[in-house]
This record gives C-alpha cells, sequence and structure tokens, in this order.
C-alpha cells in the first residue's frame, strides 16, 4: 500500500529526534510530499510523527496528478555544485509521456510507470525523480480546526487513509 505523507506544521521547536525522523522521511520544509510503501518501519516512523505530518493511503489518479505536475526529473545524478544559475535551472525537467520513455527504461508513458509503481514493480528512482514534491498551501485551507488538532477531532493532523487524496487535490 503506497501513503502519501505531508508535512503540515513547520520547523520551529521541532524536537531534534522527530526533525531526523522527517528528514528520512525525505519532507524537509512545509507543504513538502513524499511517496512511501507502508511497512513496519515507515508505520512506527508515521507513529513518530503524527503530530507534524498528515498522510494516507495514495490512488493512482492522484499520483499521476502530482507526477505531472509538481514531479521533476533530474538530468544528471551528479551531486556537483553548480555555478551559473542557467545551468541551475536546466538541471530539472518536467515529465511527461516523451520524458519518460527518453530514460530508457521501460516504460512507455507516465499511466504505465504509475502502474508498475504501484504493483511494486518500479521505484521513484527509476526516473530519477526529485523528491520530495513541493505543494503549495491548500486552496481554501486546512481543515476547520487547523494543523495543531488530528484530523479525528476536526483538524488537519494523522492519519486520513483516503482522505488525503482530497487535501493533495487542493495542493496540486
Amino acid at each position: 500500500m503506497k501513503v502519501a505523507v505531508v508535512r503540515v506544521r513547520g520547523t520551529v521547536n521541532v524536537d531534534g529526534r522527530i526533525k531526523t525522523t522527517l528528514d528520512l522521511l525525505k519532507i524537509k520544509y512545509k507543504n513538502n510530499c513524499n511517496v512511501v510503501e507502508l511497512d513496519e518501519t515507515y508505520k512506527g516512523m508515521l507513529n513518530k510523527v503524527k503530530d507534524y505530518v498528515a498522510y494516507g493511503q495514495i490512488d493512482k489518479e492522484t499520483f499521476k496528478e502530482m507526477l505531472l505536475k509538481r514531479g521533476e526529473i533530474l538530468q544528471n545524478k551528479t551531486k556537483e555544485k553548480i555555478k551559473d544559475t542557467k545551468d541551475a535551472k536546466k538541471e530539472t525537467i518536467k515529465i511527461n509521456d516523451e520524458t519518460i520513455k527518453s530514460l530508457g527504461q521501460n516504460f512507455k508513458s507516465v499511466d504505465e510507470f504509475v502502474d508498475a509503481f504501484f504493483e511494486n514493480k518500479a521505484k521513484l528512482s527509476d526516473i530519477n525523480l526529485k523528491l520530495p514534491f513541493r505543494l503549495t498551501p491548500p486552496a481554501k485551507g486546512f481543515e476547520r480546526k487547523g494543523i495543531k488538532i488530528p484530523y479525528t477531532m476536526g483538524g488537519a493532523l494523522g492519519n486520513r487513509e483516503t482522505a488525503i487524496n482530497g487535501l493533495l487535490k487542493r495542493m496540486i
């Protein structure tokens, strides 16, 4: 099962152990999102940071929309620092069917990659995807009680199950 993890709260006054866990989830800043496979390791990590993130089961349509609108592919995997700002902008390219084909993988379209990803036959690193997804704050805001209250009590934090898809669509 694929789970989308969105950081809802900021970086001020965060315990060091929680900050480390958020870094391991690759969601360092507010409104960043990452998609992970839910296993025992990630269950423990999500339980630890549930007061700072919203997470839930993502569906294929939302993931595809997020890939197309917010996904970026790294052109070169080298970690060299780029001094010229013109080269820095050329470092990433947007995802579409042609860029997926040009990567030399066995994927002919974005739909094919999404299906393979949800069947655990492909990883995000297979297409050199730049993580995390940088999203905007949600249109019309978070839930009524805000970002300090759990989702079960009318807030935005914690496990949202399939309701995460609505939040992600507002943030894309």
